[in-house]
């Protein structure tokens, strides 16, 4: 297989997969209120051809897929209501208070 065979083959296999419902899930209807969940959904591929007489080579690929949020379908409007992070916000306070005893371990005298 030639490197442009390999990556048609990626291609078609990632477009197989790429479609409206990875990134919008099944819409949830109650009353006159319809949620519809939306994901973010990342893919990445690479792959490589020996040049030895035998040939040989190789492709490897993922997808990541994380709740993004939801899309609200009311009467008076739709808005996109964001999921929070928590792992964000968790990096966040843990970087806050590093760097909150690193200024107050510099800043305090040294006693002798």
């Amino acid at each position: 297989m030639n490197l442009d065979q390999l990556f048609k083959n990626i291609g078609d296999r990632v477009a197989g997969t790429a479609s409206a419902k990875s990134v919008y899930g099944d819409p949830v209807t109650v009353g006159d209120r319809t949620v519809i969940p939306v994901a973010c959904v990342r893919y990445g591929f690479g792959g490589g051809v020996g040049k030895t007489e035998e040939g040989g080579g190789g492709a490897g690929g993922g997808v990541v897929a994380q709740p993004a949020g939801a899309l609200e379908i009311t009467p008076g409007g739709t808005r996109f209501i964001e999921f929070e992070d928590k792992r964000k916000l968790a990096a966040a306070l843990a970087a806050g208070f590093a760097l909150g005893v690193l200024v107050v371990s510099l800043t305090t005298p040294k006693r002798l």
